[in-house]
């Protein structure tokens, strides 16, 4: 039986950071998750490491540690950050006294934000005049009083999450996807391990460990029920409508119809509009997208934007946030802090941990948290490095003309693989060098290569195709992977030695799983057209694979 000093649960941005940060103090740290890194809440989040400008009216700690932790995460992982500016904007069609009351208000809690924006490389708010506005983004509606600019930085999440594991892994954790904590071992009321079972074989292990921590986000009442304990959460549903292009080169912050701040704002090469903030009663991993939360989004969009409509709506991005329990406020006044349970101390259960709440822009001081608390019970004093070394990539940027040179790539394709992997694009792309196939172009809203696709297969835990969507962006783009999910799951298939039926089954993830993210979205023409898709897809592979079997072909 294997043995560790840190069992920690859940491969979130808050699971993967913690164990990042103990593997590099030289705790023995075992990572496990249930499906595929980042799958859960950090997958349906706003993708932005950002400060939270609209906490300043209740948790002003929350807004500060935020972006105090935006700033070392630019610096850990640079060559995942975009700047994304944003523009406040006021309409006109309210009276000139209320239009004064909130201008003036903005401009008050956008000066005070200044303060903490520097933290986090922000430039200073400023106010625009209507043709200010206009003139940087001629989308927005023409009847406004004026405008405020400032600016917040995106990241790509699950490489976030990627990065953080890779770290424990270099640093000697052993990290396990698709692997589900079923039951805990106890010696008496201590937890001294736990069993293990592998989703995809269906293998069981036990491993002991000196402590265990859980790091699973909403679903951190259920393993702490499975521990003999209790800790009360209120999950928060938030729900992302994404466009299948980048409509703005601006995030425009906009007002709901119930008077909630919303946004959209330009991802990578697509575009967010969000996100709503409801209590949330059943199953994190199952969770549905009603027509009036869509309407509701595009509602507050098109008030700022009436062309919003001319973009089409190809998936929704869902997620429950583990908001820490409160009771006598709206959703939106709940805080954002977030809390370390210590079971031995709350509940008499030596050996478990639990964390809620908290934000993806403080998951890493968070993580600084969690892991000198288990440093404390070990009896153990390495400092945290985490704020200092540069996760996997992030120490160089290598230029993307070079790269293109190198390998005779499109410098675009080059530079996405830049972003994704920083200093190891080289290593990422070597695959090219003794087979030239592999700089096809496998997705081409994206571009994904196919010599990343090949690498991610080989090195990054893909145990699905559907994890490639979060690897290397495979069909997250307009076609949502129509054109690419045969010769992507084609490469998986050849990196495992899948034979024909698997290979089928494996397309059929895929296709399952960029369904689940879009089927609420479809609507009219759409639906024929994804049913229509849906059956090419699977008929090529079946059609191809039986001709394989008849000719007797490996």
């Amino acid at each position: 039986m294997k043995e560790f000093d840190l069992l920690v649960v859940g491969g979130g941005v808050n699971g993967c950071g913690i164990a990042r940060d103990a593997a590099k103090r030289g705790l023995k740290v075992m990572l496990v998750e249930k499906g595929d890194i980042s799958a859960g809440t950090t997958w349906g989040s706003s993708g932005m490491i950002h400060g939270g400008i609209r906490y300043l009216f209740s948790d002003v700690g929350v807004t500060k540690l935020a972006c105090i932790d935006s700033g070392y995460i630019q610096k850990i992982a640079p060559h995942m950050i975009f700047r994304i500016p944003f523009i406040f904007v006021l309409p006109n069609h309210t009276s000139w006294v209320h239009r004064f009351i909130i201008y003036e208000g903005a401009s008050a809690v956008f000066e005070t934000y200044d303060n903490f924006a520097k933290y986090k490389g922000g430039k200073p708010a400023c106010r625009l005049t209507p043709a200010e506005v206009r003139k940087l983004e001629p989308l927005i509606r023409e009847d406004i009083h004026g405008g405020i600019s400032m600016d917040e930085w995106g990241i790509d999440c699950p490489r976030l999450c990627l990065a953080n594991a890779k770290d424990a892994e270099l640093n000697g954790a052993e990290v396990r996807t698709h692997t589900r904590l079923v039951s805990f071992i106890k010696d008496g009321s201590r937890i001294v391990g736990a069993e293990l079972r592998n989703e995809v074989s269906g293998e069981t292990e036990e491993v002991k460990a000196r402590i265990v921590f859980n790091a699973t986000g909403p679903w951190v009442p259920q393993l702490a029920a499975l521990a003999g304990c209790e800790v009360k959460l209120r999950p928060a549903k938030g729900v992302h409508l994404v466009l299948d292009r980048r409509l703005t080169d601006y995030g425009v912050l906009c007002t709901a119809i119930d008077g909630r701040q919303m946004f959209v704002m330009p991802h990578e090469n697509v575009s967010y509009i969000g996100t709503t903030d409801d209590d949330y009663y059943g199953d994190p991993g199952d969770i549905p997208v009603l027509e009036d939360e869509i309407a509701y989004l595009l509602q507050a969009a098109e008030s700022y934007i009436p062309d919003v409509r001319k973009a089409r709506v190809i998936k929704v991005l869902r997620a429950v946030r583990p908001t820490l329990f409160e009771t006598g406020k709206y959703e939106d006044d709940l805080t954002r802090e977030h809390q370390i349970f210590d079971h031995e101390e709350r509940d008499g259960i030596p050996g478990f941990i639990t964390m809620g709440g908290g934000k993806l822009a403080s998951y890493r001081v968070m993580s600084e948290e969690a892991v000198d608390l288990v440093m404390l019970k070990l009896g153990k004093v390495n400092p945290c490095r985490s704020h200092l070394d540069p996760l996997p990539g992030g120490d160089t940027t290598p230029s993307a003309e070079a790269l293109a040179a190198e390998f005779g790539i499109d410098p675009y394709a080059a530079s996405r693989v830049i972003y994704r992997h920083g200093s190891w694009a080289a290593r990422v792309l070597e695959s090219i060098k003794t087979n030239p196939g592999d700089a096809y172009v496998v997705d081409r809203y994206e571009p994904t290569l196919a010599a990343e696709i090949r690498y991610c297969v080989r090195n990054e835990w893909v145990k699905r195709p559907s994890d490639l969507i979060r690897r290397c962006r495979v069909g997250e783009g307009a076609d949502q992977g129509m054109a690419s999910i045969q010769q992507a799951t084609q490469i998986f298939a050849e990196e495992n030695k899948l034979g024909p039926r698997e290979t089928i089954e494996a397309a059929d993830d895929f296709l399952q799983a960029k369904w689940f993210e879009r089927h609420e979205a479809l609507s009219g023409v759409g639906v024929a057209q994804e049913e229509l898709s849906r059956m090419i897809n699977l008929g090529c592979w079946r059609t191809a694979q039986r001709s394989r079997i008849e000719r007797r072909l490996p």
